[in-house]
């Protein structure tokens, strides 16, 4: 059973962080309850209570989008994946501070009126964009190896041993 287009703007609402009566308000423009019944109402919709008990369509709507939310702001394996080969190629860059000297240099009159050239010198910060580190990189090649499993070790057994089973077990004796 689909929500109306009403209950739909209602829970669209308290997902984008209205209150519950502000969304209902907004939901239901020529609603006429007071503030406290606007919030009874809204409570019992979003939490299937009242006589929303048994149809709970609003309530499952809202928890459904909770989820959504929750699981598209934690990243799957393949996101991470992705993350980890751009890293590696150094497709991801960085900022970092690079400090750079500059020089400045005027004519100006010395005590004697003689025009002399002045140059000051001041370091500047600028911030600039660089390629992902090479052991940024490395870390990341290392992570997708051992994800598809690159670096495993390997044991060559080179000899034919047999094996021997040995009974040292003590018999029970018998008395």
């Amino acid at each position: 059973m689909a929500l109306s287009s009403n209950q739909e703007k209602f829970v669209l609402g308290v997902i984008s962080g209205l209150s519950q009566r502000e969304a209902y308000r907004k939901a239901y423009p020529n609603c006429k309850m007071s503030d406290a019944a606007v919030d009874a109402e809204a409570s019992n919709m979003l939490n299937a209570t009242g006589k929303y008990k048994d149809n709970p369509k609003v309530s499952l709507r809202y928890k459904e989008l909770l989820q959504k939310m929750e699981d598209d702001a934690i990243a799957d394996g393949k996101e991470v994946l992705k993350y980890l080969t751009a890293v590696m190629r150094r497709e991801k860059t960085e900022t970092v501070v690079v400090t750079l000297m500059k020089e400045e240099s005027k004519y100006v009159p010395d005590k004697n009126g003689v025009m002399r050239k002045k140059t000051t010198k001041k370091e500047v910060p600028q911030l600039v964009e660089i390629p992902a580190k090479l052991s940024d990189a490395n870390k990341a090649a290392e992570l997708l190896g051992k994800k598809y499993a690159l670096f495993t070790d390997k044991v060559e057994h080179g000899g034919i041993e047999g094996v021997v089973i040995v009974n040292d077990i003590p018999k029970p004796e018998s008395g």
